[in-house]
């Protein structure tokens, strides 16, 4: 199967009011995503790799300690990476279920320090990467970060939750402001519901 950009689940100002604008938006939907998409095509076609699950090649194609990953993987995990990241935002600002706020206290100690850690995980983040909330291979829940497009899929993890911090992300609205946005990010972005649904 070839990779196909999603459509947003939410118009595109529809998280303006809370941080992120309808520019952002489509630059990074319209414009990055689409690219990775594309891209991931374009490398794909005739290789072992076509006709394969997004998750298989984010997988297969993953190096373990690589400087640089390959053009496949780089697509293919931030295509990956992208889609999740759409779906685990929302424009409602839904209330936290009870069984994931109950699962956060029991990992970090409190939901405030699941929220200082996934920050501080984004913000210390060199250069371009992602932060993570995951659930590990043993059942335990931890807050990573990933450096480019690499991803939870690589270690085996689930992704829970995860926030993108490339530039193209935040710079429109924040400019070099990466806390904020990762602050405003947790207290306002987030699907709660949706991260729950993942555990």
């Amino acid at each position: 199967m070839s990779f196909t950009l999603p459509d947003l689940p939410y118009a595109h100002d529809a998280l303006a009011e809370h941080g992120m604008s309808r520019e952002t938006m489509e630059y990074h939907h319209d414009i990055h995503h689409k690219a990775y998409v594309d891209n991931g095509n374009k490398l794909i076609a005739g290789t072992e790799w076509e006709g394969k699950p997004v998750e298989e090649i984010v997988k297969g194609t993953y190096q373990a300690g690589a400087v640089a990953q390959n053009g496949i993987f780089n697509n293919a995990s931030q295509h990956w990476n992208h889609t999740q990241f759409w779906e685990m935002m929302g424009p409602g600002k839904p209330g936290m279920p009870g069984e994931l706020e109950k699962a956060l206290t029991e990992a970090f100690g409190s939901v405030d320090k699941f929220k200082e850690e996934f920050a501080a995980a984004g913000a210390g983040q060199f250069g371009s990467g992602w932060a993570w909330l995951v659930k590990d291979t043993d059942g335990s829940l931890k807050v990573t970060k990933t450096e480019n497009g690499v991803n939870p899929l690589c270690f085996g993890q689930t992704a829970l939750l995860g926030c993108d911090v490339w530039e193209h992300s935040y710079y429109i609205d924040f400019r070099n402001k990466r806390p904020a946005y990762l602050q405003n990010f947790l207290e306002n972005l987030v699907n709660w519901e949706n991260v729950a649904s993942r555990m």
